[in-house]
């Protein structure tokens, strides 16, 4: 895997493909190995994603969510403008926030995934009190089965181990992406996540994704 310089766009990297997902909580993602296993990403060029690409991200995001079964409604629905602003302004913040992704020469961006620091109390094994968040892990569909969820994925996961302070990394997975996630060392906490809707929507059964 090749990671770009921020805010570098890669030239042309071949073909490039893949696929989405979503969430039970908001957050999810899904996986394209090719068929045969594990892809060669040698040729998969990453970079990591500026504010100039907050727009992508939502339509990425939207594209999950659909795929999820969540009417997004059109491009003037409201939550798109507060998710494009909700991303640039995090996508300046570059300390505790970090979403890298794959470019296409016809598409653009195809592929994200996201990190997010979260700020909790410091304990007895974990003084900083940071833990890590990935979301938004999705691929377009025209871009399928090509590893770019698990390039992109990789490159969060490098950014958390070298450039932050977070050592637990959390994600909600989908069945469809839990052997992605598992293969890279993820697997279910001792404490399960639960979940309460204040809105009195009925919230989603958890889903954790199964132990290696």
């Amino acid at each position: 895997m090749k990671i770009g310089t921020n805010g570098e766009l890669p030239g042309p990297a071949g073909d490039l493909n893949d696929h989405v997902a979503d969430d039970v909580a908001d957050e999810v993602a899904d996986d394209d190995d090719d068929a045969t296993g594990e892809p060669d990403l040698s040729g998969v060029v990453v970079r990591r994603a500026t504010v100039a690409d907050a727009e992508a991200l939502v339509r990425l995001r939207a594209l999950m969510l659909e795929a999820m079964g969540t009417r997004v409604g059109g491009q003037d629905a409201p939550w798109r403008a507060r998710a494009r602003t909700w991303f640039a302004e995090r996508l300046a913040a570059t300390d505790e926030f970090a979403a890298f992704v794959v470019d296409d020469p016809e598409l653009g961006v195809v592929s994200n995934a996201v990190g997010t620091c979260d700020r909790h109390a410091p304990g007895p094994n974990n003084l900083s009190g940071l833990h890590g968040h990935v979301s938004n892990v999705c691929t377009d569909p025209r871009r399928l089965r090509r590893g770019y969820a698990r390039a992109c994925l990789e490159a969060v996961l490098d950014w958390f181990a070298e450039e932050t302070q977070a050592r637990v990394i959390n994600l909600n997975a989908t069945p469809d992406g839990a052997d992605l996630y598992t293969d890279l060392g993820f697997a279910a906490p001792r404490h399960p996540a639960l979940q309460v809707r204040l809105d009195g929507t009925i919230a989603p059964v958890p889903v954790a994704p199964p132990l290696p």
